[in-house]
């Protein structure tokens, strides 16, 4: 079957728009024909090779759609049904899977080297992060299929897959915010804006966002910060004079910078906790002397997205949604078309978000 599709070439290439030939459906798939797909940091760091992951390949991670067809033995999901694509699914018999942390599942992206379809040539092509949602249609895994959650319209819940998991999931579990309590999130685009939302449903008494750009400061009080800074040298000051000299008690960096992680963790008070969501490169170095790490006493922590289980956490996520306490809309700064992927690509690398959101 053709489809049109964002594709990949190399690391380090512009995004093609172009035909692929996507095969039908074998047992234990799903062909699902796209809604909505947002336009996520994290395919921008395959894209420039801070993720490692074969190429060429069919990007994109988060997205929904309706199922069109279903190979042998699957029997969650039907022809007709609306599905969150999950970019992460989880074996179930790894050590992390065996743990309940399902998050760190060592076989989550073992997909992502399989051959997901063909260009006209017949070059093979991979599925980016295991689903390939910048495409009209795709075929993945069964575990890459959950269903959408009642009361949350189709195109919306694309975000539910990536950004929203990953920001909903770093305030509540992993920060584990609670009433009362002070949170910075550094770093306002998708990811942060639902930190920012999941902050403030946490009930925390004040909300502080932080990024390098001045425009974001609307969005990002529409979503529930309290205060807003244009990031700088004297973030960690501010932030401090914010929270009557103390510091707040969770920070949440969403940028993957070595400079925002540092100042993160300066932010917090003494004995608070700092999240890291962003993913940065190799080159990223964060440095702590010893005697601030025992004085302090703060607690830095990785988090992978969200330490969610989104079988668990979609219907939690789908409540909020229909309460009226979590605006998916909110997140996104503009509906495109696929050709447009290449231009949001363009727009991160230059700091500007929300959410692009890919409507087919």
């Amino acid at each position: 079957m053709a489809v049109r599709a964002a594709v990949l070439p190399a690391v380090g290439s512009p995004l093609e728009i172009t035909g692929i030939e996507l095969p039908d459906p074998g047992p234990g798939q799903v062909h699902v024909r796209l809604a909505a797909a947002g336009v996520c940091h994290s395919d921008l760091s395959l894209s420039n090779g801070t993720m490692r992951l074969p190429v060429p390949a069919v990007l994109g991670h988060e997205g929904a759609g309706t199922v069109v067809a279903v190979g042998e033995g699957v029997t969650h999901v039907a022809p007709g049904d609306g599905v969150v694509l999950n970019w992460a699914p989880s074996c179930g018999t790894c050590h992390a899977c065996s743990l309940g942390e399902v998050w760190l599942c060592a076989n989550a992206l073992n997909g992502a080297a399989g051959v997901h379809a063909r260009t006209a040539e017949g070059t093979d092509l991979h599925p980016g992060l295991n689903v390939a949602a910048f495409a009209e249609e795709t075929v993945v895994p069964a575990g890459c299929v959950l269903p959408v959650p009642d009361g949350v319209p189709l195109t919306d819940a694309a975000l539910l897959g990536c950004a929203v998991l990953t920001g909903y999931g770093a305030v509540h579990h992993s920060a584990r915010v609670r009433q009362g309590e002070t949170v910075a999130v550094f770093g306002v685009g998708g990811v942060g804006l639902a930190a920012l939302q999941a902050a403030r449903i946490a009930g925390a008494s004040k909300i502080v966002a932080v990024d390098v750009s001045p425009a974001k400061e609307e969005l990002a009080r529409a979503a529930g910060a309290t205060d807003y800074l244009v990031a700088s040298d004297t973030t960690a000051r501010e932030i401090r004079g914010l929270t009557g000299k103390q510091g707040v008690d969770v920070a949440v960096e969403c940028a993957g910078r070595a400079v925002t992680i540092r100042t993160a963790w300066d932010s917090t008070r003494r004995g608070g906790r700092t999240t890291v969501v962003g993913i940065g490169g190799k080159d990223q170095q964060v440095t702590f002397n010893a005697l601030e790490i025992f004085h302090w006493g703060r607690t830095l922590t990785g988090c992978v997205y969200g330490n969610s289980d989104p079988a668990r956490d979609l219907p939690v996520l789908a409540e909020h949604v229909r309460a009226g306490r979590l605006d998916l809309s909110a997140l996104v700064t503009e509906r495109i078309s696929l050709d447009g992927i290449p231009a949001a690509f363009e727009n991160m690398l230059a700091g500007k978000g929300g959410r692009a959101l890919v409507v087919f």
